[in-house]
């Protein structure tokens, strides 16, 4: 863990994840993250038990309303309730990797940057299917476009928002276009922006509980729809 005075925290958005929980928030222990909130989305498994028994404070939605729903739920309830210097966000499914958010973290301590953004593809580690790698790249594309932004990874739920990033940014949407949310909020609010490597772990596991290749045309569409309608 990075040395530092600053308060960090974990938000875990979490849909019936009973089975790898308890492994992520050890694994965010192991590399001295105690400060893990875990927002249990409607899950109707032992989700809520297991994140706890592990050692998270748990948060929990009465039904489930999506992933930007939860992070708009925990981010909001962290900045109320502990006044963070630093929240990052982390997937519940075991893709993203503990080792990786001292990278994440570092423009933030230094104070460089608002908000810092995690890449699979500036990391040749990543082991990304290939025709999720080729959504991937049109997504990010598609959104670099219309956000009037240049990203190399944009819809990757690994990333840390500094003090004005978690004053400032609103996330209006429940499903996963939520990270379109945070970009466009990135441009709206004039925040300073890093992207950094970071490695993602697909496994049978996560890519069964990840967003099908499929659902990102639905994701594009949603998207689209707000930009016109706005």
């Amino acid at each position: 863990m990075e040395t530092t005075s600053k308060k960090i925290y974990i938000v875990i958005p979490a849909y019936n994840e009973e089975t790898g929980i308890a492994s992520v928030i050890s694994h965010l222990k192991d590399f001295g993250y105690e400060n893990i909130l875990v927002v249990n989305d409607g899950s109707n498994d032992y989700t809520e038990e297991k994140a706890r028994e592990a050692g998270a404070e748990v948060l929990n939605q009465i039904i489930n309303r999506g992933q930007g729903a939860a992070l708009r739920t925990g981010i909001e309830y962290l900045r109320e309730v502990y006044a963070p210097d630093i929240i990052v966000t982390f997937d519940a499914d075991g893709q993203h990797q503990a080792k990786d958010i001292a990278a994440i973290i570092k423009p933030l301590i230094e104070e460089k940057f608002d908000i810092v953004l995690g890449s699979r593809f500036l990391n040749k580690k990543s082991n990304a299917p290939l025709l999720r790698k080729i959504v991937l790249k049109a997504g990010i594309i598609f959104t670099n476009f219309i956000s009037n932004i240049k990203l190399t990874d944009t819809h990757n739920g690994f990333r840390a928002l500094g003090k004005k990033a978690i004053q400032k940014i609103n996330i209006s949407h429940r499903g996963m276009e939520h990270a379109s949310d945070i970009i466009d909020e990135i441009t709206k609010n004039k925040l300073r922006y890093k992207e950094v490597p970071v490695e993602i772990i697909y496994t049978d596991y996560s890519r069964a509980k990840g967003q099908r290749t499929s659902g990102f045309a639905k994701i594009g569409i949603k998207i689209l729809i707000k930009k016109l309608t706005q």
